[in-house]
């Protein structure tokens, strides 16, 4: 009897892979293929951007700029910058009705060149950097690192650099102490063993001629301008990140897990993607947001805090002949979103970080975060119970594993997605993501089954 009651009334969150089938382990591995060559041929947002226009052409998308007037079922979407991008498929139900909304970030904590990068010292050359969101960073020296980014001439030219990724490329690295002579540094705080400005890359050692100074320098510079046709100057206009060099790989004995590089947030930007590209007629407006600069706080004009994205869907209204005053309010406040930003996983080595009955674990699905914020919810986005209700009747119907989860222990720390940016223009607005080992560092980890659930979720939530 006991029993019975127990299996009725408990909230059980169950290993997913118990649950799977030899049809569906076949798709999820499938799956977590196609996931991880994509992460390989786009380490930065621009490379996202890139390779989501290619598969957006693919699936019969067009930029808003090519129509005059909007219809339910066309598919449209605009880049912006070519660092972030909205997608949308027009909705056969009035769009006053609202939108419903899926959005992620294409930027990962990385380290970006500083605007005069080159130097010399003790005829070593080097690349001087400054680190882009929160990183620790002991973990990016002694690791292979590629570069990847955009140089621009006066002219206008634009050069599109990778080196690294492939096999006969070079790679860089940033050096650390030996042990031997470490002592001084291991007596730090583990944030301040590395400093900020000692996070400088190698990148050559050969001088160009016999005399003169800065040789190993004049000798990058050469090799620079004979390939790509710049000099010094142009690395003033340039974007130029340094990335891992790593590969995506299947990790453990089972392959059940994907270890990779920015899996925050491109674990759930590739998901929400790639469940668009096989959306038919849907009720609501479905909008896709891959988004920029969510690691440093949103903001510039490739941020979720700019007005890029009400200008797209200002000119949805426009080129469907409804638009007029207040009408974009009207639309937010009656939207729904899925903010789908990874969850901290669940990490057994750390567990003293985490509240255990309230934590996101490898394996059991998506993750939904009611809130962020830190210590009494500050920053925070606090879906209400109507909408949670909402989106679990969705998840429920479609038998797909979730579990509810919290960034940690109350007092612990804390973190923040775009949740909030959204719902202050009055959306209902939940954190839906995949948990994440390792968050932030070089190399991440989630498991191919929450990768696969987030793709069934996003799907599902669309065609609600």
């Amino acid at each position: 009897m006991s029993e019975e009651l127990r299996e009725k009334l408990f909230d059980k969150k169950e290993n997913g892979w118990k649950t799977v089938n030899n049809e569906e382990m076949q798709n999820i591995l499938d799956f977590s293929k196609g996931y991880m060559n994509f992460l390989n041929q786009a380490k930065t947002e621009r490379e996202f951007i890139k390779k989501a226009k290619e598969l957006a052409d693919q699936n019969g998308y067009r930029d808003i700029m090519e129509f005059e007037t909007l219809k339910p079922g066309d598919k449209i979407y605009f880049i912006n910058r070519n660092k972030s991008m909205y997608l949308a498929v027009i909705g056969t139900e009035s769009i006053e009705k609202g939108l419903h909304i899926i959005g992620s970030h294409v930027d990962s904590p990385r380290l970006d060149l500083k605007p005069n990068p080159l130097y010399e010292d003790t005829e070593m050359a080097y690349f001087n950097t400054h680190y882009y969101g929160g990183i620790k960073k002991y973990q990016w020296t002694t690791i292979p690192l590629s570069l990847h980014g955009t140089i621009v001439k006066t002219n206008g030219e634009k050069i599109d650099i990778c080196i690294g990724e492939d096999e006969n490329d070079p790679i860089f690295t940033i050096t650390d102490l030996l042990p031997h002579l470490a002592q001084e540094q291991m007596e730090k705080k583990l944030k301040n063993g590395i400093d900020g400005e000692d996070l400088n890359l190698l990148i050559g050692s050969i001088p160009y001629g016999e005399k003169g100074k800065e040789q190993v320098k004049l000798n990058i510079l050469n090799i620079l301008n004979e390939k790509y046709g710049i000099t010094e100057a142009d690395l003033k206009s340039s974007e130029i990140e340094v990335v891992p060099a790593f590969k995506a790989r299947s990790l453990g004995f089972d392959e059940s897990m994907v270890a990779a590089y920015g899996q925050d947030d491109k674990v759930c930007a590739y998901t929400s993607l790639a469940a668009m590209m096989e959306l038919g007629e849907v009720k609501n407006t479905a909008i896709c947001i891959l988004s920029d600069k969510e690691e440093i706080g949103s903001i510039g004009n490739t941020g979720m805090e700019s007005h890029m994205f009400d200008f797209f869907i200002s000119e949805i209204l426009n080129k469907l002949g409804i638009n007029k005053p207040n009408l974009l309010d009207k639309v937010f406040c009656f939207s729904k979103m899925l903010s789908s930003d990874v969850d901290a996983g669940f990490d057994p080595i750390y567990a003293s970080v985490s509240d255990k009955t309230n934590a996101g674990f490898l394996g059991k699905g998506i993750s939904l975060n009611k809130y962020t914020g830190a210590r009494g919810k500050s920053g925070a986005s606090d879906a209400n119970a109507e909408y949670v209700a909402w989106v679990r009747n969705i998840l429920e119907k479609n038998d797909i594993h979730y579990q509810i989860a919290e960034l940690g222990k109350v007092d612990i720390g804390g973190g923040g997605t775009i949740a909030y940016i959204i719902a202050n223009k009055g959306a209902d607005v939940i954190d839906c993501g995949v948990p994440v080992l390792s968050m932030h560092a070089p190399y991440e980890v989630t498991s191919k089954f929450d990768v696969y659930s987030a793709y069934r979720t996003y799907k599902a939530f669309w065609n609600a």
